[in-house]
């Protein structure tokens, strides 16, 4: 195992609170989430499933504020993400702040998002050199071992045009883990992928649940939830309907929407 991925999750093991409370948020009207209170330990992995149009990726990308909320709050170890505390109301930060808050949380999204004109190493690198935190002789040093931790320390200098969908993901995940965040978002992150490559994505990411990483992960892979997951959350309509451990949630679900949705997907 590479020294630089069990640093870095050692680094984030004991750090990485997210807490919502009472998240609204809607879109010309129409109300996606609907009044969310979910509190995500330090180093535990929540899976978070529903129908689409749930509101799952929306509750995602308030977490880090790549979508604003309309009420309620979201904050990673008590500080506010996107929002400062001044009296009694909310002001948005600036843009650099909002993305200073932001780098405490990564995020690898279903369609990779890698720079096309970057090689695997460089897409690595880009963020921890722009944002002063390491030098480039650092940061290509940190790159090369995360590359080599999920399996494409060959890939290094091979553009994304060049790579899988699984090897793109996976560049995606080790760009994440390059700012050290205390979190790590997935939104469905294996749904753009051909059915024989999504096992190499998901090895990587229980590789990073076993190592106490903060995770956070909509996806339809009700099998891989059932294995990784401590706990699953089920959206429904905009709100949080049945949560627990898997072994509850997903073998003995209490509420009829849960039921009706995992008979038709495991049918």
């Amino acid at each position: 195992m590479s020294t630089t991925i069990v640093q870095t999750a050692a680094e984030t093991a004991t750090k990485g609170l997210v807490e919502i409370h009472n998240v609204h948020k809607s879109y010309g009207g129409v109300e996606v989430l609907r009044g969310i209170d979910l509190t995500v330990q330090p180093g535990e992995v929540v899976a978070i499933l529903g129908p689409s149009g749930s509101g799952k990726s929306t509750l995602l990308r308030t977490i880090n504020h790549l979508e604003s909320v309309d009420r309620g709050s979201v904050t990673v170890d008590g500080q506010l993400i996107g929002y400062e505390l001044r009296g009694a109301k909310l002001y948005e930060l600036r843009e650099r702040e909002v993305l200073e808050r932001r780098t405490q949380i990564g995020i690898v999204f279903q369609n990779f998002n890698l720079f096309p004109h970057l090689t695997a190493l460089e897409n690595v690198t880009e963020a921890p050199v722009a944002l002063g935190r390491l030098s480039k002789d650092d940061a290509r040093e940190l790159a090369l071992g995360l590359l080599d931790r999920v399996g494409l320390a060959d890939k290094a200098e091979h553009y994304p045009r060049q790579l899988s969908g699984g090897q793109q993901q996976r560049v995606a995940i080790a760009r994440a883990l390059a700012l050290k965040p205390k979190v790590i978002l997935f939104d469905e992150p294996t749904s753009a992928l051909d059915p024989e490559l999504v096992g190499e994505v998901l090895d990587v990411i229980r590789d990073l649940a076993q190592l106490g990483t903060t995770l956070v992960i909509v996806t339809h892979e009700v099998g891989f939830a059932r294995e990784v997951a401590d706990r699953v959350v089920f959206l429904d309509g905009g709100r949080v309907i049945e949560q627990g451990p898997p072994a509850e949630v997903l073998v003995a679900p209490k509420h009829p929407r849960v039921q009706d949705f995992l008979a038709k997907v495991l049918a």
